[in-house]
């Protein structure tokens, strides 16, 4: 991660940070564990908690706790209740920043802390999912402090959506199943850009693609790059795989499962687990086994089996190791750059879902270029005249 390494030099020389208290509800993983020893590094006091019950790195929580002095509340694996009293003990922090992955930190502080929302400068969102969820707060006039989605930058989400989600995706579906992918059908559910990362792998490895969308430019897009789409319904008869990837509930429910052919796997890339629908599979299931660690088979009536992958939580980090570190390197430099921003202005800023400034995006993607040795053009003076002028045309 050598974007974040390079972040971290310079917060341990300038200590940015200094004296402040932030708390992360992150996926508890060793690419964390960078940028929360980064953030530290500028002078950050911090405590983790985990984003998702089954993407804990149990070794990972170990370590910040007995080598780097970091408060993690996490373990894998665990229940929805101890999730919640995990963050609950993330809050007890009275932090001064917020990291969320999925705004269920932010929302505990909104539905349970009000009294402590006046002591938060700002906050920073990971994914598309919890940006929704904190815009939804925004619209309801609700939201207290400034947050800056990092799941919309540039740099970041270009890399992290179509080429980490992409890759980790197809990953965690072979690991969990030992599929082939090559000459298999399959259907990816929502064509945005961790949707696009995941096609554009699928049909790298050989596979018939199907996209299936409610957005009609998302549609066009997918049709005019070759992908066959169709209505999840139509789809549903034809997919040998179903990957979700929407941020919205029950995309795949009783019409849909009802339409599968035997064997199909079933997983999810988006964040929670509630989009395939698993209440309505249990109750077409006539009985339930576990095929492979992370391979629930249900039986339906008449024969038919589907195949749930890990629980239907998100597969590239339950059944794999999710993002690669290159990848997360960029996503966790802006979040550490963000926090940087909040520490510095945020006391200035609205109360509403923020960009992440142009100038941290720029930052991240010169030192990402630098990391991998690339050089590029600079304009010249009067290239920059010409662009700035309105009387020179032809």
């Amino acid at each position: 991660m050598p974007v974040l390494r390079q972040i971290r030099e310079r917060f341990a020389s300038e200590r940015p940070l200094e004296g402040l208290t932030v708390s992360a509800c992150l996926h508890v993983t060793a690419e964390t564990a960078g940028l929360v020893r980064a953030l530290q590094a500028g002078g950050a006091s911090m405590a983790l908690c985990a984003s998702n019950p089954l993407s804990t790195q149990d070794d990972v929580a170990a370590a910040l706790v007995e080598r780097h002095g970091v408060e993690v509340f996490a373990v894998h694996g665990e229940d929805p209740q101890t999730y919640y009293r995990h963050i609950e003990a993330v809050c007890d922090k009275h932090p001064r920043v917020t990291l969320d992955d999925g705004a269920d930190l932010i929302s505990v502080l909104h539905a349970q802390r009000e009294e402590q929302l006046p002591e938060i400068l700002g906050g920073t969102e990971s994914t598309t999912t919890g940006a929704l969820r904190v815009r939804a707060l925004e619209a309801a006039g609700r939201l207290a402090f400034p947050v800056l989605a990092v799941s919309d930058a540039a740099a970041a989400s270009l890399i992290e959506n179509r080429y980490g989600t992409g890759q980790s995706t197809l990953d965690g579906i072979v690991r969990a199943t030992n599929v082939l992918l090559a000459g298999s059908r399959v259907v990816v559910i929502g064509y945005g850009s961790s949707g696009r990362g995941v096609a554009l792998r699928a049909r790298g490895a050989g596979a018939k693609v199907i996209v299936c969308e409610v957005d009609p430019l998302r549609a066009l897009e997918a049709a005019m790059e070759g992908y066959e789409v169709m209505p999840s319904l139509e789809a549903a008869a034809l997919g040998d795989v179903f990957v979700t990837v929407t941020g919205n509930r029950a995309v795949l429910s009783t019409a849909h499962f009802k339409a599968m052919k035997d064997g199909a796997l079933l997983c999810n890339a988006g964040h929670f687990d509630v989009e395939i629908d698993k209440p309505a599979l249990d109750k077409l299931t006539k009985s339930t086994r576990a095929v492979r660690p992370l391979v629930q088979e249900h039986v339906l009536a008449g024969g038919r089996r589907l195949h749930l992958l890990a629980e239907g939580r998100v597969v590239n980090l339950a059944g794999a190791e999710g993002h690669p570190g290159a990848v997360m390197d960029m996503h966790f430099s802006a979040h550490a750059l963000s926090v940087e921003h909040l520490a510095r202005s945020g006391e200035s800023l609205d109360n509403r879902v923020h960009a992440v400034p142009d100038e941290i995006d720029r930052e991240i993607a010169s030192l990402k270029l630098d990391a991998l040795g690339v050089t590029i053009d600079e304009l010249t003076k009067k290239q920059l005249e010409y662009l700035s002028s309105w009387e020179q045309g032809t």
